[in-house]
C-alpha cells in the first residue's frame, strides 16, 4: 500500500481506503464487517470513512465495535454530519447546535475520544459559513476532531469557507470529499484546481461508479446487485456508459489487470487526489481494490483511456 499526505497537512492516508456507505450496519452484519475491516488493515488500509447518516448511526456503532480492539493511533477515522437524524427540527444541517450534538453522539457510537477528520456532509444554505467555521474551529481546539473538511460542496462554497477561516484566523477545511470516477469528472475544471492551490486534499467516493467500473454489469444486471435498485444506478446504467465500460474493459484485459484496478489506478494518477474511498462486501473485494495502489499506467494507456472517455 502507498500512502499520501492529506493536502498540505502532515497526516498520511492509504491511497485506497474503506467506506461504510450502504454496507456496515445494513447489508453487512458485525461479524462480516469485522472480517472485512481487519483484512483491510492487514492489507495496509489505515483510513476508514463513515457518516452518522449511514444506517442511521448503525454503521458507526458496528465500526466502533470493531476498532475498539485495535490500536486507535494506527487508524485515520472520519465521519460526517448534516442529514436529518430524527424529526427534531434542529437535528439536521450545520448549525453550531447540530454539529456539537452530532459529534458527541458519533464519538459515543464509535467508542473513541476523537475523530481524525470531520466532514460537513453537504453545504447548508440555512447556516452562515462563519458559524460553521467557528464551530469546527472550536471542535478542533477541544480535541474532539483533528481536521475538518467538506463533502460535495460547490467550488464557491469551499472558497468561501477558506476565506472565512483566514479572516477569523480559524482552522479551515483541509479536505473535500466529492464523487469522482472515469464517468463523472466534474471536479476537474474548478474544484480540483481550487483544492490544489489551497493545499486541500481530495478523497473521492464512488471511484468505481457504484460497481459499474468493475464490469459486473456488462452481461446484465444481477438481481442482488445495487443496479437492481434504480434509485442508486439510474444514471449510470445508460447505453453510453456501457459502451465506455466495454472499451475500458478491453484495455484492462490487454494490459493484464481487472477493470476495477484500471479505474482506481487512473484516479490515483492525479496528484491532487489523496485517496479513493472504496466499499467492500467481502475480503476478496478489499484485496482486489488494494492491489490498484501498485498499478502503474503508462502514458500510452492513459492517452488511450482519455480518448475513450472523451
Amino acid at each position: 500500500m502507498n500512502y499520501r499526505r492529506l493536502g498540505k497537512t502532515g497526516i498520511k492516508i492509504s491511497e485506497i481506503s474503506l467506506g461504510a456507505w450502504l454496507t456496515y450496519g445494513k447489508t453487512i452484519d458485525e461479524k462480516g464487517a469485522r472480517r472485512i475491516i481487519f483484512h483491510a488493515i492487514e492489507q495496509g488500509i489505515n483510513f476508514i470513512d463513515i457518516s452518522d447518516i449511514y444506517a442511521k448511526g448503525k454503521a458507526e456503532e458496528v465500526i466502533g465495535q470493531c476498532i475498539v480492539d485495535l490500536n486507535r493511533s494506527d487508524l485515520v477515522i472520519s465521519s460526517k454530519a448534516f442529514w436529518p437524524m430524527s424529526d427534531n427540527v434542529n437535528d439536521r444541517g450545520l448549525s453550531r447546535k447540530h454539529l456539537f450534538e452530532s459529534i458527541h453522539k458519533t464519538l459515543k457510537r464509535l467508542r473513541t475520544d476523537y475523530l481524525d477528520i470531520y466532514f460537513c456532509h453537504r453545504f447548508d444554505p440555512e447556516t452562515e459559513i462563519e458559524e460553521v467555521v467557528r464551530a469546527m474551529d472550536d471542535l478542533v481546539h477541544q480535541g474532539k476532531i483533528l481536521y475538518w473538511g467538506t463533502s460535495v460542496w460547490e467550488v464557491d462554497q469551499i472558497d468561501d469557507a477558506l476565506q472565512q477561516s483566514r479572516a477569523l484566523m480559524a482552522y479551515g477545511p483541509v479536505v473535500e470529499q466529492p464523487r469522482y470516477n472515469m464517468l463523472d469528472r466534474h471536479i476537474e475544471d474548478a474544484i480540483m484546481p481550487l483544492c490544489s492551490n489551497n493545499g486541500m486534499g481530495i478523497v473521492v467516493w464512488s471511484p468505481l461508479a457504484q460497481g459499474l467500473l468493475t464490469g459486473k454489469y456488462l452481461d446484465g444486471v444481477p438481481t442482488s446487485s445495487r443496479g437492481s435498485q434504480p434509485m442508486y444506478m439510474e444514471d449510470e446504467l445508460s447505453g453510453a456508459n456501457m459502451t465506455i465500460v466495454r472499451k475500458l474493459s478491453s484495455v484492462a484485459s490487454r494490459i493484464g489487470i481487472p477493470l476495477n484496478q484500471l479505474a482506481l489506478a487512473w484516479i490515483l494518477c492525479r496528484p491532487e487526489i489523496s485517496c479513493a474511498i472504496t466499499g467492500a462486501t467481502s475480503v476478496e473485494q478489499v484485496t482486489a481494490n488494494v492491489q490498484a495502489s501498485q498499478v502503474s499506467l503508462s502514458d500510452d494507456v492513459l492517452a488511450e483511456i482519455e480518448k475513450i472517455l472523451e
